[in-house]
């Protein structure tokens, strides 16, 4: 975490003006606190982000929209319009909306979002393997850029659907995004190998704690990174750490790991309205847990820039 003897009321401003100055290098943002819904806290993140960062794991919730009877999570109303305060206040600019298990295989809620957030935005979907082309090509032109599995919350998908329905996007350039305990990406390593699709792990793909980087399931996503094949999202660092803020050291430790060996393949995102929480968490912490992981400017903005143009098609 950065810190500064000042206090973070009175570096938040400093920081703000050296951006007006153009002496950062990031986006001018004023120095006034943002309340948003589902995030605890208002202050702006000390780091600045740079011009097009985009949170490439957010999702949206609509009481407009109706939830899968089957579904465990039913966080409540987060809108478009909450999620903008949460761009107001991070400086993001681009932003991928991911289909939550609450909805199950109906993609309307998302799909109504990536229309309303216009060409800056991208989308994450959940389809059954039997669904037709022709709707696939549909949510293609609506900006949807990958299919999610989400084997961690009871769902519409399981890992059976993985593999058949990785080989029916492969023409659309889509991805796999996987939501998915680390020891059982151990045990299904052999079939990511095999699909022919790109794969994104969520959440710093949810290696346990306390082995962290000693754990074979981190063993594992080493060497699925080595491949070439394989993102990681920056994202959910409360998961699964067992110290908790503002560091999050120990999967901190993780986080910094996958950005020595792969900062090309690694994306960041908010996790926002942060469905599993009850407690939620400080947006602007997690945000700045950047500075800890990726400490050299150039390397955060590959992360939140230049790795999501070339992963969702960001122009």
């Amino acid at each position: 975490m950065v810190s500064h003897p000042l206090g973070r009321r009175a570096a938040l401003q400093i920081l703000a003006g050296s951006a007006a100055s153009g002496s950062t290098g990031g986006t001018a943002l004023a120095a006034e606190a943002i309340a948003v819904p589902r995030s605890a806290g208002r202050e702006r993140p000390s780091l600045i982000a740079p011009p097009g960062a985009a949170d490439c794991h957010h999702h949206i919730y609509d009481h407009r929209f109706p939830a899968d009877p089957a579904a465990g999570l039913h966080p409540g109303d987060a809108t478009v319009a909450d999620y903008r305060l949460l761009q107001r206040r991070l400086g993001t600019t681009r932003n991928v909306v991911v289909q939550p298990s609450t909805y199950g295989l109906d993609n309307s809620c998302m799909l109504a979002a990536l229309a309303a957030f216009g060409k800056t935005a991208r989308g994450i979907a959940v389809v059954h393997p039997d669904a037709p082309l022709a709707e696939l090509r549909r949510m293609d032109a609506a900006g949807v850029r990958g299919i999610r599995f989400n084997l961690v919350q009871a769902g519409a998908t399981t890992i059976d659907m993985v593999e058949p329905l990785s080989r029916r996007i492969h023409d659309l350039g889509w991805h796999v995004q996987i939501h998915m305990l680390g020891p059982r990406i151990v045990d299904a390593a052999d079939m990511f190998r095999r699909l022919p699709t790109p794969i994104v792990f969520d959440h710093l793909a949810r290696i346990p704690e306390p082995e962290g980087v000693n754990s074979p399931a981190f063993a594992t996503l080493r060497a699925l990174l080595d491949r070439g094949q394989v993102w990681v999202k920056l994202s959910g660092a409360y998961q699964d750490s067992r110290i908790g803020p503002p560091g999050y050291s120990d999967v901190s430790a993780i986080a910094r790991a996958y950005v020595e060996a792969a900062p090309e393949r690694l994306v960041w995102g908010s996790d926002w309205p942060h469905p599993t929480e009850k407690v939620k968490p400080d947006d602007a912490i997690l945000f700045d847990l950047l500075a800890d992981w990726a400490p050299e400017a150039a390397t955060r903005t590959r992360i939140l820039v230049k790795n999501p143009e070339i992963l969702y098609g960001f122009s």
